[in-house]
């Protein structure tokens, strides 16, 4: 998923929430805008920090990544190896995820946009009176390059 954006439309939603952009803040949101499509981790951000040149802690970038995504303006995703990983979050949050592909051997995250699960989500949904809001799915196996 690319991100629709702007670092303006990012400082809006924290001040509507009645929060600051603060420098650390900014800095951490604007790795997520050069980085589209990306699922980064604490460590990641922090590395991709760094190499910038700027000297923001680990744990200044564990603070940041919580309350933004405590604020919606990120979402954690958990892949089933113990690491928080973050992207920004969805314009609507009535849309569904997209769905993920995860490599068991480099770790690679990849997205895969389709959602064919809608008829089925429906179905379960009218066989089992419970109301669905959302689904996500991972798939785990090689990616191309690892196979």
């Amino acid at each position: 998923m690319s991100s629709r954006f702007t670092m303006q439309d990012l400082e809006t939603r924290l001040r509507a929430r009645r929060h600051k952009l603060t420098s650390q803040r900014r800095t951490v949101l604007e790795i997520f805008l050069e980085n589209p499509g990306e699922h980064l981790s604490a460590e990641d951000v922090y590395g991709l920090l760094r190499d910038k040149g700027l000297d923001v802690g680990l744990a200044t970038v564990y603070r940041s990544l919580e309350l933004l995504a405590e604020l919606g303006i990120l979402q954690r995703m958990e892949f089933g190896d113990g690491c928080s990983r973050y992207e920004i979050g969805d314009n609507d949050p009535l849309a569904h995820q997209h769905h993920h592909l995860i490599c068991l051997k480099c770790g690679k995250v990849r997205e895969f946009p389709d959602d064919m699960l809608d008829e089925l989500e429906k179905e379960i949904s009218e066989k089992s009176g419970f109301q669905i809001d959302d689904h996500q799915v991972m798939f785990f196996g090689c990616c191309k390059e690892c196979q």
